[in-house]
């Protein structure tokens, strides 16, 4: 079972990731560094002081909690427990894999850190977001699915790497804003 499991991942890692381009190769290669998405962060601090104010503090370092335990969470909880190697070190796909850029990254790559990372703050903020800023929430979880696409794209992760990433990263997000509704019960939906 698990082994018919894993090899329809790897079918359908080989159907994504045939499919690209020298113009993709750069939208993805940027999509998936942190480094591109620091004007978003900064705008999404704004909401948060906009919105918040003073309460913005507790959203913010919850984030930062939040994206440190999704993380080491990944790495420490199930890459290098399942140690499923990634599909660029992955020896039956040798010479099969695009790679954009000659970057692969780890050995292990189940989870994926930047689906659960991207879809824990997507969850977490489109909580807090909500009645607030109008279509926040689709654009956010957008924007977190193609990051974790991106993931495929770029030869680093399997499908399912990604998906479980997005579900952790997603049960993450939500148990972040359930705590932090205890503790802050103000912060949240907008009463009308």
């Amino acid at each position: 079972m698990i082994e018919t499991l894993i090899g329809w991942d790897k079918e359908l890692f080989l159907f994504l990731n045939g499919f690209y381009s020298g113009f993709w190769d750069v939208v993805m290669f940027y999509t998936s560094s942190k480094f591109t998405w620091i004007p978003l962060y900064a705008l999404f601090i704004y909401w948060l002081i906009k919105h918040f104010k003073k309460e913005a503090v507790w959203i913010i370092l919850t984030v930062v909690i939040l994206i440190t335990v999704s993380d080491q969470v990944s790495v420490h909880g199930f890459k290098n427990t399942f140690m499923r190697l990634r599909p660029c070190h992955d020896p039956e796909l040798q010479g099969l894999v695009h790679i954009v850029n000659g970057k692969c990254g780890g050995q292990f790559g189940f989870y994926s850190s930047h689906a659960s990372n991207h879809f824990a703050i997507a969850v977490f903020l489109s909580f807090i977001f909500r009645g607030r800023i109008r279509f926040f929430t689709p654009f956010i979880l957008f924007w977190a699915v193609i990051i974790s696409y991106s993931r495929i794209y770029l030869g680093v992760h399997f499908p399912l790497d990604v998906l479980a990433g997005a579900f952790a990263g997603s049960m993450l997000g939500f148990t972040a804003y359930i705590l932090l509704k205890k503790f802050r019960p103000g912060i949240g939906l907008k009463k009308e």
